[in-house]
């Protein structure tokens, strides 16, 4: 666990911060791809006024703020405890819109039936063994959640190793949108979906984009 802190605190420190405003000319707004400006939005995950959301590995809450603004009630972790600081800095002035330091299975394993939309962006759902990440997601979702997360294509089916530079006690779990599925379905999600996302122009590798229903 702490080995683990230590290195999303290393690979934190040489993230550049997103900028201000999008090419839209909006100040907030959600990102499923590891590109700018690019693939779909927060429709993906239905209705979200009044919902309970909850993001794993929320960074410094970008993604998040921007839920918070149409309306949702927001809380977002991160292992890395700068994280959490930056997060609170930049994104003070929106409303229902809470930060913590928290390892995502122990979370999760303490707030049954709390969320009814959760959501991982290249966060932990790539970097946590499913047989055990799976089940605790499902127990956190109400009845009828929506499970949605994102992470860059498979390398090779069912692949497990070594992740980034910046972060080597960490392990990435790779799967293919039709082991997600599958592992979706033995963990009792419903309606689970997984699709590759092209890329922008000029770009070689998509976006992996998986949605399911408690």
């Amino acid at each position: 666990m702490e080995a683990a802190t230590a290195a999303w605190e290393r690979y934190a420190e040489g993230r550049t911060p997103r900028r201000a405003i999008n090419s839209a000319g909006a100040t907030t707004w959600l990102n499923w791809t590891q590109y700018p400006d690019h693939g779909p939005d927060e429709s993906l995950l239905g209705p979200l006024h009044g919902r309970q959301v909850l993001e794993l590995g929320c960074g410094t809450g970008c993604n998040l703020a921007h839920l918070a603004t149409l309306g949702a009630q927001c809380v977002g972790i991160d292992i890395a405890p700068s994280q959490r600081a930056k997060a609170e800095a930049r994104w003070r002035d929106v409303s229902g819109l809470a930060f913590q330091t928290a390892e995502a299975t122990d979370f999760l394993g303490r707030h049954p039936r709390s969320f009814d939309v959760m959501l991982s962006i290249f966060g932990p759902v790539w970097f946590t063994d499913p047989a055990t990440l799976l089940p605790l997601v499902r127990h956190a979702l109400a009845p009828g959640g929506i499970f949605a997360f994102s992470h860059k294509p498979a390398t090779a089916p069912g692949r497990r190793g070594a992740t980034l530079r910046e972060a080597r006690a960490v392990v990435r779990w790779d799967y293919t949108p039709e082991e997600w599925v599958e592992l979706l379905a033995s963990a009792r999600f419903t309606n689970p979906t997984a699709e590759v996302i092209d890329p922008p122009e000029g770009k070689r590798e998509g976006t992996l984009l998986v949605r399911a229903r408690r």
